[in-house]
């Protein structure tokens, strides 16, 4: 299979720019994730208070058949949307890896059968370690 018809013919990167393990850093929700603080009363709003514990449960509720990481939302869309401190997202999602190339390529490997990708998400450092190996030929 060349690169042409297989699962990066998509792609602007080659697999060989994803293959083994990368780790991104500061790309998780944690518990010093930022959060919009009420000039008034000097509180944090009632809906932007949130545990990892709770951002982890809501990502590994989202049931689109790739699994999701919980990355922190912008203090700016916590007060415009009044929502939680964090979102849910692909593990391989532009926000944690750095750019839609990554994501495309990632994205393209972890449906094909020719790679194998596995992640690990340390919601304590904030950091997201996936890691691709060839399984077969491309």
């Amino acid at each position: 299979m060349t690169t042409e018809d297989g699962p990066f013919h998509d792609c602007e990167l080659d697999p060989e720019a994803i293959l083994g393990t990368h780790t991104f850093e500061d790309v998780l929700f944690t518990d010093d994730t930022e959060t919009p603080v009420n000039v008034l009363t000097g509180e944090t709003p009632a809906h932007s208070q949130a545990t990892v514990e709770e951002a982890k449960a809501f990502a590994a509720s989202i049931d689109s058949g790739t699994p999701q990481i919980a990355l922190p939302a912008s203090v700016e869309s916590q007060v415009e949307t009044q929502s939680k401190p964090y979102t849910a997202a692909a593990f391989f999602h532009f926000k944690a890896t750095g750019s839609l190339k990554r994501h495309r390529a990632y994205h393209a490997a972890h449906n094909s059968d020719t790679f194998t990708v596995d992640f690990e998400a340390d919601y304590e450092s904030g950091e997201l370690t996936i890691t691709v190996e060839q399984a077969g030929e491309f």
